[in-house]
């Protein structure tokens, strides 16, 4: 059994813009205390302004929300000599509602066998984002469960290994937190929250150079002992012997990045948006590893690597109701001659909503 809680607070920034700039405040009136607070609304509205010949603004407070949501994760290890270990877990859907109010959107998906924040084979996620005109935000925490398949080996030229794809195998256990920040810089045309929070509509396509930065911690535990076993009772070798860069307890490696990429929005109909964005990190990493045998020193490396980002998303949204599916990928790569790894996951979001309670400033139109 599997259960999600996925909690998105969608940051759209829902302050109307004042045409000339200026707040409507008496000059004559003007306190230190309104002049901070004007600067704090002159700073939301910063984030928010757009130019309404591209996007159209949100004309709604509320919205509801049925969402679908569908998550995959795939672990490939590779040892120093050749030999490579390829695992993920079945894919699981889940359902749940969503109510949004302006800035916040808060939403709980669940797999119909179970409720709660994890099941028993230890599974829990939690994601967070904002989305605002000039910013995003990201963070994301996983921990695998115990319910991961072998779906492809190779253990060495000559020996046939496609008796282990497929095989459950609940010796690894994966952990993955981090936070990723981007800036959009053609923010004022391009919108983001158009395709990935329902919160606006670009009306004319465009797209935007993007930026950030990213921090993630990812774990590995591997049972070496179990994977030999697998391997000794499904490989028609008696001269098989899983790789020494294999044999460890635990790895550990920090990614530090910096990446930059591009996103375009492509209205090909009228209320019927497409989007798509990559964006390439240059990431330092420093990972430690103990390896199960005791008397084997461990390993610790400190090096760069290419990880990438990728979303897309499809959306239909005539300002009350709205439809569409997005997606997102995450690739993270950890190479050395003696070990080498790289984690793939992602999350695939299909959904219908409505938005209602009209703001005064469109009630007339």
């Amino acid at each position: 059994m599997r259960c999600w809680l996925f909690f998105i607070l969608l940051c759209c920034f829902s302050v109307d813009v004042v045409a000339d700039g200026k707040d409507n405040i008496d000059n004559k009136e003007v306190t230190p205390k309104k002049k901070k607070m004007g600067a704090l609304k002159r700073l939301i509205r910063g984030f928010s302004e757009i130019d309404t010949n591209y996007i159209e603004p949100q004309h709604y407070n509320y919205t509801v929300m049925l969402q679908t949501t569908s998550t995959y994760d795939i672990y490939s290890l590779k040892g120093e000599n050749g030999q490579s270990v390829t695992f993920s877990p079945d894919v699981i859907m889940k359902v749940g509602p969503y109510f949004g109010w302006r800035w916040f959107f808060l939403g709980y998906t669940f797999d119909l066998k179970s409720v709660g924040f994890s099941d028993r084979n230890g599974k829990r996620e939690l994601d967070f984002s904002v989305y605002s005109s000039q910013i995003g935000v990201d963070f994301f925490y996983r921990r695998t469960g115990s319910d991961y398949k072998i779906r492809d080996a190779k253990m060495g030229p000559g020996i046939d290994a496609s008796e282990l794809n497929g095989v459950p195998f609940d010796g690894i256990s994966v952990g993955i937190t981090g936070l990723d920040m981007y800036y959009i810089f053609n923010h004022k045309r391009f919108s983001y929250p158009a395709a990935f929070a329902q919160s606006t509509c670009q009306k004319i396509s465009c797209g935007s150079l993007i930026a950030g930065v990213g921090y993630t911690k990812n774990s590995l535990e591997l049972d070496y002992k179990k994977l030999h076993e697998i391997v000794e009772s499904k490989v028609n070798s008696n001269s098989v012997q899983v790789d020494s860069g294999l044999m460890f307890r635990r790895v550990q490696y920090y990614d530090l990045s910096v990446s930059c990429g591009y996103a375009y929005n492509w209205v090909f109909a009228k209320d019927f948006l497409f989007c798509a964005s990559g964006a390439v990190a240059v990431a330092y990493k420093h990972s430690h590893g103990d390896m199960y045998d005791s008397s084997v020193l461990g390993f610790n490396f400190n090096n760069f690597n290419i990880d990438g980002i990728g979303r897309f998303g499809l959306v239909y949204n005539n300002t009350q109701w709205y439809a569409g599916f997005s997606g997102i990928i995450r690739s993270y790569n950890y190479h050395k001659s003696r070990f080498s790894a790289n984690n793939t996951f992602g999350s695939l979001n299909l959904y219908i909503g409505c938005n209602f309670g009209k703001k005064k400033k469109y009630k007339n139109k």
